[in-house]
């Protein structure tokens, strides 16, 4: 099963982008755009966080902001970081 970010659901393949904790050692549930230095980098909302996410499409592999509004919707609150 491939690990993803438990933040942003971004793929995370290689501990090269593990976020890190305040000690510098590595945190392999949240990505280095997520999680630095033991902090999240952007403290908001879920919906805040999908809507920061949602220009990024292209790049997610998605062929547009709909379907990644969705996408972010339907797995955002499956993942550690949002889950209620």
């Amino acid at each position: 099963m491939q690990k993803i970010c438990q933040s942003c659901s971004m793929p995370m393949n290689d501990d090269k982008v593990f976020g890190t904790e305040k000690d510098g050692s590595k945190n392999s549930d949240y990505c280095i755009y997520c999680y630095k230095n033991g902090e999240f980098k952007d403290n908001v909302s879920m919906q805040e966080y999908i809507e920061m996410n949602v220009p990024f499409y292209e790049q997610a592999g998605m062929k547009s902001e709909a379907e990644m509004r969705h996408h972010c919707e339907t797995v955002f609150p499956t993942l550690k970081r949002w889950k209620k």
